[in-house]
């Protein structure tokens, strides 16, 4: 039987979104095509700050979201996303740890995965079908009155299933209706890699807003970026562990917990879906209301704040929660780690699969 995530275990998880969150950009985005993507080749990227997508930075990302040093969502623009990535990657494969991606860089990526990054395929009949939530208030009162907090519209679901942003999806499709039967360019996130391996230790970097996950003889699994904690509602420090994972998980709110906005002073629940308030999986940990869990908003993971709960992209989420089970140690540090701290391999892992709590 599914397990339901309890307000005591999803206590500080509401998101809460920083002050120095990026800004919206209205500026043309630079020419991404299957082509010119799939084609790309080293160049230096500008020292400007990151305003459009570029070639380079989405086949970058996507070698990296395959190689589990997750860049969040796959936008194609040199952000602090895509630069911890890096920065994790480098460290692991013994090359100088700059965090900017550079021709040693580029050549290991693209050397040890030949696969074209961009796919064309059509869209299927059951995807434009849905079903989808037109609306999703943002008030929780609102939100518990419905059936299934699920996608809002083909476009939000396509995005999380290749891991991408809408804006991304857009710029790779510009001329194109979202229906059944068209077809679409979009990333090839997934390449078999074998038997799922099995995460022994799991590090919440909170100076570096990452979570490192290690096998037992200490190979690095996968690196995602995260948002971690608020000055208000700090992360906790320490080694905890997992106790349990939930997947598809409810949202039960507690009225004495008095969360901001929130009037009611009856508990309710909010139903699950990929828009729930903690995502698509919940990982709880023993440290009474504190737990991993994925987000409705994954372009907001590793800009923003949390209340104390550590908030994945729901893909990224899912990935960790495959290779997790019941009792594996879970470490908090406060100060900068290490990108990397062995020098063994990075472990194959297969693509995420389902896990019962």
């Amino acid at each position: 039987m599914r397990r339901q995530a309890s307000a005591a275990s999803l206590l500080f998880c509401l998101t809460l979104v920083s002050t120095t969150a990026l800004a919206a950009v209205s500026e043309k985005a630079a020419t991404v095509s299957l082509d010119s993507v799939n084609a790309a080749t080293f160049s230096p990227l500008s020292d400007k700050p990151a305003v459009r997508p570029v070639p380079e930075v989405v086949k970058a990302e996507i070698l990296l979201d395959r190689a589990r040093f997750s860049p969040g969502a796959i936008d194609g623009i040199d952000g602090d996303n895509f630069r911890k990535a890096i920065a994790a990657y480098q460290a692991q494969m013994k090359l100088p740890v700059s965090g900017h991606l550079d021709q040693a860089t580029w050549n290991k990526l693209v050397g040890d995965d030949a696969a074209p990054v961009l796919t064309e395929r059509p869209i299927s009949a059951a995807e434009a079908k849905g079903p989808f939530v037109k609306r999703i208030p943002a008030k929780m009162e609102q939100q518990s009155k419905l059936d299934r907090m699920g996608y809002r519209n083909i476009a939000e679901m396509l995005s999380e299933e290749v891991h991408v942003s809408p804006s991304l999806l857009k710029a790779l499709n510009p001329h194109d209706t979202l229906e059944a039967g068209v077809k679409i360019v979009v990333p090839q996130v997934v390449v078999q890699r074998g038997a799922p391996a099995k995460v022994a230790r799991i590090v919440v970097d909170k100076a570096d807003h990452a979570v490192r996950a290690f096998a037992a003889d200490g190979a690095l699994l996968a690196f995602y970026p995260a948002s971690i904690g608020s000055e208000e509602k700090p992360a906790p420090s320490g080694q905890f562990s997992v106790v349990h994972v939930t997947h598809n998980p409810d949202y039960t709110y507690n009225p004495k917990y008095a969360f901001k906005g929130v009037k009611s002073t009856k508990p309710f629940r909010i139903a699950p879906g990929p828009n729930n308030p903690v995502g698509s999986v919940w990982i709880d940990l023993s440290d009474e209301g504190y737990g991993i869990h994925g987000t409705p908003e994954p372009d907001l993971v590793g800009k923003t704040q949390s209340h104390g709960c550590i908030r994945l992209t729901n893909w990224d989420v899912e990935d960790l929660a495959s290779m997790v089970g019941k009792g594996v140690p879970v470490d908090f540090e406060d100060q900068a780690q290490p990108a990397v701290t062995t020098d063994k391999p990075i472990a194959a892992a297969a693509p995420a699969a389902s896990v019962k709590p």
